[in-house]
């Protein structure tokens, strides 16, 4: 039996008829092609997508997710997606680090105590908003 007349294993497709028309097709020998994973919702980034983006290697964006800094999620495969907006967040740990010349422990409570405050100021200007609003009591 040649090549062409196997049946693929599970999951690829065969042959030019059952073919994506997705331009992300990535060839795996002549006759398999397999889509390429597009992720939807909140962590749609790959390691190398914001890698590239923030300018560190892979292994240092890596190290700032175990270290807690920057949001990910594990996949099944254990491959890491990020949000959109974990680029920004790298930039934030680096101007941090860098302006501040603090350590990564020291950086993450920085950040902590930062979100914690802009969380307070908003609850603060919605609760002032509230108070001058008129109430109708009818």
């Amino acid at each position: 039996m040649t090549a062409h007349h196997r049946n693929p294993a599970p999951g690829r497709v065969s042959g030019a008829e059952n073919a994506p028309t997705a331009r992300a097709v990535r060839r795996v020998g002549p006759d398999y092609p397999l889509m390429r994973v597009h992720r939807t919702g909140p962590y749609q980034l790959t390691i190398a997508d914001v890698a590239a983006h923030s300018g560190l290697p892979p292994e240092l964006v890596r190290r700032l997710v175990a270290l807690g800094l920057v949001d990910a999620e594990r996949d099944a495969r254990g491959r890491l997606w990020f949000r959109p907006s974990a680029p920004s967040a790298i930039a934030r740990v680096r101007r941090l680090r860098d302006g501040l010349c603090l350590n990564y422990v020291a950086v993450g409570v920085v950040v902590d105590l930062l979100d914690r405050v802009e969380r307070l100021e908003t609850a603060l200007r919605r609760s002032e908003r509230a108070a001058k609003e008129p109430t109708t009591w009818t």
